[in-house]
């Protein structure tokens, strides 16, 4: 998947904006202002941070060795470093909505509910 497609696809769900909030190069990606992606613009090749499931990193990790590594300045138990353009796109669309659906499970009674109602 291009960096494009990988935009285009965090772009399309419910209440997200991006920004670049550190520096010029890393685009955020947030759902109701909490982070569910990030991109540093000058990798190649292209590299995204995802948020995801502890457990379901380490088997990630071990299927895709050297694709899929712990999160690049993130927490390393949950958030993943992903080469986009290696692994198989449908794989990366899996992961944006899983690593999405972590934030908004874990948003506020009252930021779900805006969510809801946008």
């Amino acid at each position: 998947m291009h960096i494009e497609d990988f935009r285009n696809e965090c772009l399309s769900k419910k209440g997200v904006t991006e920004s670049f909030p550190f520096d010029e190069q890393t685009l955020v990606f947030k759902v109701m202002g909490k982070m569910f992606a990030l991109c540093g613009l000058e990798h190649i090749p292209s590299q995204v941070n995802l948020k995801c499931d502890p457990d379901r990193s380490v088997e990630l990790r071990a299927e895709y060795d050297g694709l899929i590594i712990p999160g690049y300045h993130m927490s390393k138990l949950h958030w993943n470093t992903i080469y986009i353009e290696e692994i198989p796109p449908q794989l990366t669309i899996e992961l944006i909505n899983h690593s999405y659906d972590l934030v908004v499970s874990g948003l506020t009674k009252k930021l779900k509910e805006e969510l809801k109602n946008l």
